[in-house]
């Protein structure tokens, strides 16, 4: 059985004393005997990334003196929104991933559709992220999804292929034997509109046949996750489709009570 993620993407949210707050509460919520048995990712501002580390407890994957990377305690994973395809050099404003590891990330996502959308990124650069990410140890949550238009127009299979398809067929399917994929339907984030379970359990098992196509047990053990307007009273509902594995959660990841609502959802059985 394949172990849910939930993962809270912050966007462009919070500021230190926010981060320490949101994140003691969450311990206090999910840690002891109430320890949520779905992994748990949290993905705040790359300038928030130390400090989530240390409201952590300092204990989020790192690396040690030696640059071995090191396994911590916290069962709070720490991601970044987004990673340079670039090792160094004069790329103003990035991140390289070895920045994003010696800052004790474990995630980072791929592809958002703002991403997307705002910052002109194409299938080809999403690729390349996603390869620099793997290369350094970093889980690439690769997001994939179609705007209403593309929905009303009946592409929305043919879009989530050709962003699929555009990392199949240049890294290879065994390059999804470790990543997460996020379906996201674009006019489902921030919009307060959802997916009902049947739409979005039709778009993730297609997904996985695609992979299935390729590699039927990389298919198998692949994590999907839903990203479109996730709260505490749908998840329940959404993560028992046979092929939702969890969700990508934005606005509901900022509050403690709904994003910790979330994660009791990701454990249930």
């Amino acid at each position: 059985m394949r172990t849910k993620v939930v993962a809270g993407n912050w966007k462009m949210n919070g500021d230190q004393a926010f981060t320490r707050s949101l994140l003691t509460s969450l311990l206090d919520q999910l840690g002891g005997d109430g320890r949520p048995s779905c992994e748990v990712i949290i993905c705040p501002p790359a300038i928030l990334l130390t400090t989530a580390r240390e409201a952590l407890g300092g204990s989020t994957q790192g690396s040690n003196a030696l640059g071995d990377r090191v396994p911590g305690s916290s069962f709070i994973q720490l991601g970044a929104q987004t990673v340079s395809e670039h090792e160094v050099g004069a790329f103003t404003g990035e991140l390289a991933p070895s920045m994003l590891a010696d800052a004790g990330c474990s995630h980072v996502i791929v592809g958002h559709s703002e991403r997307r959308t705002l910052y002109g990124e194409a299938d080809r650069h999403v690729v390349a992220k996603f390869k620099a990410a793997q290369a350094h140890d970093l889980t690439p949550i690769l997001c994939v999804g179609e705007t209403l238009q593309e929905r009303q127009s009946g592409t929305t299979q043919v879009v989530i292929e050709r962003q699929i398809r555009a990392l199949l067929n240049e890294l290879g399917v065994a390059a999804l034997s470790s990543a997460i994929i996020a379906y996201e339907p674009v006019w489902a984030i921030g919009t307060g509109e959802t997916a009902t379970p049947a739409q979005a359990q039709e778009v993730h098992a297609r997904i996985r046949q695609l992979v299935a196509s390729r590699d039927m047990a990389v298919a198998s053990g692949l994590r999907i996750l839903y990203g479109g307007s996730v709260k505490a009273d749908n998840a329940a509902e959404l993560f028992s489709a046979p092929d939702i594995d969890g969700g990508l959660i934005g606005g509901a990841s900022l509050k403690a009570d709904e994003f910790a609502a979330i994660c009791r959802a990701g454990s249930n059985r």
